[in-house]
């Protein structure tokens, strides 16, 4: 394989014979060209990881959830006022625009996250060709998009969009910080902390590596022979540029009468939100697993390999650099979620290029990022889809709950938030994320008294309520989940089971009213 990708851009260039003119020529040199052959390489593989979920509406509870918010987005409805979470709403404005390509919206972002994921790739393979050989950049690009799914991102989780903008905003940094020209240092950190800006909005944590950025751009001045009051106006500038859209953000929200509630919702509500540090610390332990071939690629092959980082010495020095601050706003936070290492894979896939795409004997390298890779990414799309479910199971759900809706709301206590946008039904609470009212996780975070909220939204008599056989968070609000039982008891009967994945959930119907 290493030696098919490694010699196939000469094998194209003399497909044709030479004097032959014509279109098929310009195809196959245009073909040949490297970035040609990467970009095929990983739209491949998208296709191939992507392909056995694609339509699928209950991939992730997260990205069900960013679609129905950008679907209501487009119909008035206003995040952290109207539906309350804590993402910025950049992640939310994307997902709207993505709705209006048609359809439902399912395909559409999962095809959407895909061009993401190759486009992605293709940085990283341009990053990783300024210290890596091209064999290698090509598997550090496929190595990401392995990684990716191996971590429940072969939807349309945030990383999957943030991560190009990171991508793109590290090649730029990249390039001033080893360059030699001074003059446009000023203007080319303000476009690199512009799309740093961007990124912040689709997820706050972001924030360290563009801290970095601006530190190496600080220290790039410093090397220009700037002087200290020269670089605190620059520092100044590229930090306010970096800041802008989310000050823009909150502007707007205080001049419309809720700036305090996006405050809450996205500077407050984090430090209310508590996990078990047990299920953190396996999370943990199990992604560390996952990512031993990249360690042993940045932190052993560099011992074992002849010439390891003679080529761009420098430009190796501030990846590596970007990769620590990457994982440290990973470390910082204690969650740990799978999803949450999507980030790092960027910088950490660049760093391990110089150690992939070797033959023998230092093929084991590849052979161990991109095998494990492989199988991860099989077992747990697998996994996840035989856990969540497919579009048939929740086709059924949909045929079940508009049986009993009538011109009524459903309430999805537990269970998938899609149910919503595919039955069109009114919400009859602003915080209808599931884990938001049914577990203990958010209880502190929400801004609201979580028991309150839950009685008031089984006052307002949803026609049809959704809730799981048994409670699916490991830390269930049992006190919400008692206030619900209480109503249902009382006005509501059992009229269906239905099994999405291997969930089971209960629906309950109001009673007929005498």
């Amino acid at each position: 394989m290493v030696e098919f990708i490694a010699a196939l851009p000469g094998r194209l260039r003399t497909a044709v014979p030479p004097g032959r003119l014509g279109l098929q020529q310009w195809l196959l040199g245009l073909l040949a060209s490297d970035a040609m052959l990467a970009m095929l390489v990983f739209a491949l593989a998208a296709m191939a990881l992507r392909l056995p979920t694609l339509g699928n509406p209950v991939i992730h509870v997260d990205e069900e959830f960013y679609l129905l918010v950008g679907d209501r987005m487009l119909h008035g409805a206003l995040p952290f006022v109207d539906i309350w979470d804590r993402k910025p709403i950049g992640l939310f404005i994307l997902f709207a625009a993505i709705r209006e390509m048609g359809g439902d919206g399912i395909v559409q972002y999962q095809l959407a996250a895909a061009a993401a994921t190759v486009a992605t790739s293709l940085v990283i393979w341009r990053i990783a060709r300024e210290i890596a050989t091209p064999a290698g950049a090509i598997f550090a690009g496929l190595g990401y998009q392995l990684a990716l799914s191996a971590v429940f991102c072969f939807g349309g989780q945030a990383p999957v969009f943030y991560n190009l903008l990171m991508a793109v905003a590290g090649l730029g940094a990249l390039r001033v910080f080893t360059g030699r020209d001074n003059a446009r240092l000023l203007v080319n950190g303000a476009s690199i902390m512009a799309v740093v800006g961007i990124a912040i909005q689709i997820k706050y944590t972001v924030i360290f590596e563009g801290m970095a950025f601006g530190l190496a751009l600080m220290w790039r001045g410093h090397l220009a022979g700037w002087s200290r009051g020269r670089i605190a106006a620059a520092a100044t500038l590229w930090c306010s540029v970096a800041l802008a859209p989310t000050l823009m953000a909150w502007g707007y929200y205080a001049s419309i009468g809720h700036g305090n509630a996006f405050f809450q919702a996205n500077f407050v509500s984090i430090f209310g939100r508590v996990d078990s540090f047990g299920e953190a610390l396996f999370r943990l332990g199990k992604e560390m697993l996952l990512l031993l071939p990249v360690w042993l690629a940045i932190f052993v092959a560099p011992r074992h390999i002849p010439g390891f980082g003679r080529k761009g010495a420098r430009q190796l020095a501030f990846l590596r650099y970007w990769a620590g601050a990457a994982v440290l706003g990973f470390l910082v936070f204690g969650t740990w979620y799978d999803h949450y290492v999507a980030p790092l894979l960027v910088p950490l896939m660049i760093v391990a290029a110089p150690a992939l795409g070797h033959r023998r004997p230092h093929f084991w390298y590849t052979g161990l990022l991109i095998g494990l890779g492989a199988i991860a990414s099989v077992v747990v799309t697998a996994g996840n889809v035989y856990r969540h479910g497919t579009r048939a199971d929740v086709d059924h759900a949909v045929q079940m709950i508009e049986q009993a809706r009538g011109n009524g709301c459903l309430y999805v206590n537990e269970g998938d938030p899609i149910l919503y946008h595919l039955t069109g039904s009114c919400m009859p609470t602003r915080w209808p994320f599931p884990g938001h009212l049914a577990a203990t996780n958010d209880a502190a975070s929400l801004g609201i008294d979580a028991a309150g909220e839950m009685a008031a939204t089984m006052a307002r008599h949803p026609s049809v309520v959704m809730i799981s056989a048994r409670p699916l968070s490991p830390m269930p609000n049992l006190r919400t989940r008692a206030i619900m039982a209480q109503v249902l008891d009382r006005d509501y009967e059992a009229y269906a089971n239905v099994r999405i994945g291997n969930r089971e959930f209960r629906l309950y119907r109001l009673k007929a009213r005498a």
